[in-house]
């Protein structure tokens, strides 16, 4: 029979400073998907949102960006991320009822439907860009950072600096 008795002391910390509370986070990146804007007219009309990056985890080139993206883009990443074998989440739906002509509303272009699917876009991205795996793909970085996206691209991991 063992005698070993299961040691139950806590564990030693270090005593922690208000700049340890309240000082920045070791490592941070926050994503806001944010000012959807409605632009053209007829069957070219579409909706474009500003996604805003701050970050410090090295694996990103740049600390801040900001960039313009429709919901197509949205899709594009996530087909790409799902071609890498990362689990990935959906993106809010597509509505294709909104889309019928007559409707009496603004349809795809209604404010609420807009803030909803903006809501969404922003929980999709931030679980995306969270995932450690997701991180190390050039699409995200692309996606997060480039002005104009390359969907021509290779695709390959990013290395850290």
């Amino acid at each position: 029979m063992d005698n070993t008795i299961a040691d139950t002391r806590r564990l030693f910390t270090k005593p922690q400073n208000l700049n340890d509370a309240y000082g920045p986070p070791s490592n941070f990146l926050e994503i806001d998907v944010c000012n959807p804007e409605t632009v053209g007219v007829g069957r070219n009309r579409y909706t474009t949102y500003e996604v805003k990056l701050k970050t410090n985890l090295p694996i990103f080139k740049l600390k801040e960006s900001c960039v313009q993206r429709r919901y197509s883009d949205f899709e594009w990443l996530r087909a790409e991320e799902r071609e890498s074998k990362v689990v990935v989440p959906p993106l809010p739906g597509k509505a294709l009822l909104r889309q019928f002509p007559f409707r009496g509303d603004d349809g795809i272009f209604d404010e609420n439907f807009i803030e909803e699917r903006r809501q969404g876009l922003e929980q999709f991205l931030n679980k995306v860009a969270g995932h450690p795996l997701a991180q190390n793909e050039r699409c995200l970085h692309m996606f997060l950072q480039d002005k104009v996206l390359d969907k021509n691209y290779t695709p390959s991991k990013i290395r850290q600096a």
